[in-house]
């Protein structure tokens, strides 16, 4: 059964006025057109009209009606990086995060609702084109000043509100501003009509126009504020305004709204530009509480803004907003006013402040409770758009210091909750600029989380390159980076294969973090020493270090590092063969990484009590699990992911007694991984295939293994999960099916075994490396089920003909 209709549009703060006829035919074209932009000059209501065509077209849409806001960002690059957030795709290492979306929506019937992309216009045209490119289902709706210009593009201009012919309360136009009058708390009666009508034709039916004026209603009849209005196109006629009519009409209406302000209200306006999307109160004191406003006024600046109009706030007045066109009027105020690099400036150490005051207080307190960190982890995260805007000024500005100090708090821009290339893209782009001055512990502090994001996007080298350079030239009282560096480095050194070298690290960190009373980085510390030992064989040890870690994270509180330590104990207790334990462990960690929203970590924790629980028999467990992962992985368009439910899934299959599903789904977790430059040989396929071989037969078995090689990653799940049999096919001889498999390069590589050379050799004569000669026997052996070398060699002597 299909999921509920799902979207993130928001709620309409107040009535939708007018434009049936717009709504009816914009719902009838979707039926056929692929993309449509909404063009028109600001304040026309493009984007009123999109979220109400979105609402409507929800219950057509199984996969999803999803709202992507990019007024607030100011980079091309950020394009993809939002609509991957609100689809909550995470980047993969190694691909571009474009082609991640893509694949996450190739398959599915959603719409897409991109608003105010003129600023991005070229990027969102190159977006959109690849997209529906690539998913033949996927709907388009995009609000612009100007159109995006792609071939699928259809051009919708949206026109004002219908004008009155005469005295009539039944125009579009009339009939909003009575209604908002109406909330602003003005009734008016038939004698108001003949002006109301006046009004609204003096400004063309512009909806933001029409609103800036009703909300004006308590304190001008709407023939003073006629009156007044024209005034002001006299006023733009005379001063030689060139802009279009439309243009000239709203610009009118939002400077007679300016003007009518109190000079605290219009300094306060032009304030808020600063910020990059919707702020609270907090955020507007700090920023913008400077002679001649006191932080004491900012609120009911505030409340007087959002009477008239120019500005919105959520039900509870904690969160407030300005409209793009108001914004945008702001900030040329606040550059006439000569303040734009004072606010930046103000802005960019506020917002240092606030960072580092959440991030002391979600990590480094000791003894805070669980909800005091969340909370610090939360604001963090509702200010990421602001740091954005902050760093962009830091690095336009050259103030790489303050810069530096912000990405190095950011837990919103880390890998643990935003994207792996973004910390890594700002903090090259500050160190690129000239560092002079800059203190050699702050450069080294941020490089110790440049590290960090380049371990997380799987650059090895460079990320252990990156943490000795940050802990060299690092002070040796800046315990807290310090010891995340030592973590971070016994982490890559594992990965690497260089155990002795992080058993040496582990316990660096572990003892300077005991010295300091420091819990996070004392359960950081034992995890890596539980790692290590672990990787010796040294089950004990690791169990007893995994159990300390697991205590000092719970000590601290942090749900991250609580599950990484239970995740820890969890392959400690497989290692040992306790699979009970194991998945208790597991288990542990499931609600603690769901409350940080961690998806990755999560689809991981999910896919091993699946193959644990398939190991313990209990099967309805297992296929929950590995469910759940699964659409973690595909949601997340992660393919390492449902690499991994698919290994979990041969397991369910062979312990269930299906051996040929289990082939399968192994075959086709084999071809996912070196799609994606996995090294795909492990031992328990080749012991999986060994087994099949003895049932099955060796034919039987290479005919499924190329089968399942075949397969797309949904079909072999599905017939594990749903307990599909495969449909009866043509016989293939196993022979000719074994040729098929082997590469050209891989024939020649197995024609050379039978000569007996070495991997160098074998590199010397085709001229590649020796490690991609042993990447190519691998998938040797796991194509053909072999076990050895000789085995290949025997049957490529056996078939001259397929060996070059």
């Amino acid at each position: 059964m299909p999921d509920s209709p799902r979207h993130n549009l928001p709620a309409e703060p107040n009535r939708f006025v007018g434009r049936e006829r717009d709504l009816d035919d914009l719902h009838e074209l979707f039926g056929e057109t692929r993309v449509v932009t909404l063009c028109g000059v600001g304040g026309i209501g493009k984007t009123r009209l999109a979220l109400q065509v979105a609402a409507g077209l929800v219950p057509a849409y199984p996969d999803g009606v999803w709202l992507v806001e990019l007024a607030r960002f100011g980079r091309p690059e950020l394009v993809e990086q939002e609509i991957a957030r609100v689809l909550g795709v995470v980047e993969e290492a190694g691909r571009p995060l474009l082609d991640t979306v893509t694949a996450r929506l190739r398959d599915q019937r959603c719409l897409l609702l991109l608003d105010n992309c003129e600023h991005l216009v070229d990027r969102c045209a190159e977006v959109v084109a690849a997209l529906t490119a690539s998913c033949p289902s996927l709907r388009v709706l995009a609000t612009s000043r100007e159109p995006l210009r792609i071939a699928s593009e259809l051009i919708w201009r949206v026109p004002p509100l219908d004008l009155p012919a005469a005295d009539s309360e039944d125009a579009e136009s009339v009939q909003l501003f009575m209604d908002r009058a109406a909330a602003a708390g003005t009734r008016l009666g038939a004698e108001s009509i003949h002006d109301v009508v006046r009004l609204c034709r003096a400004l063309d039916g512009l909806p933001l126009a029409l609103e800036l004026a009703a909300a004006r209603t308590s304190l001008l009849s709407p023939g003073q504020i006629t009156d007044r209005i024209d005034d002001r196109f006299s006023l733009l006629t005379t001063g030689g305004r060139t802009a279009p009519a439309r243009q000239r009409t709203l610009l009118a209406a939002v400077e007679w709204s300016y003007d009518l302000l109190s000079a605290k209200e219009q300094v306060l306006l032009r304030r808020l530009s600063v910020f990059a999307g919707n702020f609270d109160l907090d955020l507007a004191e700090q920023v913008c509480a400077e002679r001649p406003i006191s932080a004491g006024e900012i609120v009911d600046l505030l409340g007087g803004l959002v009477d008239k109009s120019l500005m919105l706030c959520d039900e509870s007045r904690r969160r407030y907003w300005l409209l793009e066109t108001i914004k945008r009027y702001a900030l040329e105020r606040l550059d006439q006013a000569d303040e734009r690099e004072v606010l930046r400036e103000r802005h960019l150490n506020v917002l240092c402040e606030l960072q580092e005051r959440h991030f002391d207080g979600e990590i480094v307190v000791p003894r805070a409770p669980w909800p005091q960190r969340l909370e610090a982890l939360s604001a963090t995260r509702s200010l990421v758009d602001d740091q954005r805007v902050a760093l962009d000024w830091a690095a336009e500005s050259g103030n790489v210091t303050l810069g530096l100090r912000l990405c190095r708090t950011s837990t919103g821009l880390l890998p643990l909750g935003g994207s792996m290339t973004e910390i890594v893209g700002w903090i090259e782009r500050l160190l690129s600029l000239d560092t002079t001055g800059v203190p050699a512990d702050e450069l080294a502090h941020a490089k110790a989380y440049l590290a960090y994001g380049l371990e997380a996007r799987d650059e090895l080298s460079r990320s252990l390159e990156v943490a000795e350079q940050s802990l060299a030239g690092m002070a040796r009282d800046n315990v807290f980076p310090r010891c995340v560096m030592h973590s971070l480095v016994v982490v890559v050194l594992l990965r690497m294969g260089r155990s002795d070298d992080a058993l040496h690290h582990a316990e660096q960190g572990l003892a300077m973090a005991t010295g300091s009373g420091d819990t996070w980085n004392q359960a950081a510390g034992l995890a890596g020493l539980s790692a290590v030992a672990l990787t010796r064989g040294r089950l004990r040890e690791a169990q007893r270090h995994g159990e300390e870690a697991l205590a000092r994270a719970s000590e601290h509180g942090h749900r991250w590092i609580m599950a990484r330590t239970a995740g820890q104990l969890g392959a400690v207790a497989e290692a040992r063969g306790d699979l009970v334990t194991a998945k208790t462990h597991y288990e542990m960690a499931v609600p603690w990484l769901s409350e940080l929203g961690s998806d990755l970590e999560l689809a991981r924790c999910l896919a091993r009590i699946g193959r644990v629980a398939a190991m313990l028999h209990e099967f309805a467990t297992a296929r929950e699990r590995l469910a759940a992962s699964l659409a973690l992985g595909r949601a997340t368009g992660q393919r390492q992911g449902v690499a991994r439910c698919l290994v979990g899934l041969s397991v369910l299959a062979e312990y269930e007694g299906d051996l040929e599903g289990s082939v399968l789904a192994a075959a086709a977790a084999a071809a996912l991984r070196e799609s994606i430059g996995q090294h795909s040989a492990t031992i328990r396929i080749e012991e999986l295939l060994v087994r099949a071989r003895t049932k099955l037969g060796d034919g039987r078995t290479t005919s499924l293994w190329s089968r399942g090689r075949a397969m797309s990653p949904d079909d072999a799940a599905r017939h594990v999960l749903e307990g599909e049999r495969l449909a009866p096919r043509t016989q293939v001889p196993a022979e000719r099916v074994r040729h098929s498999l082997l590469t050209v390069r891989e024939q020649e590589i197995a024609g050379l075994l039978t000569r007996g050379l070495s991997n160098r050799a074998i590199a010397e004569e085709l001229v590649i490396s020796p490690a991609t000669v042993a990447r190519h026997i691998a998938n040797i052996m796991e194509k053909l089920g072999y076990t050895s070398r000789a085995q290949i060699a025997v049957w490529a002597a056996e078939h001259p003909d397929t060996s070059m």
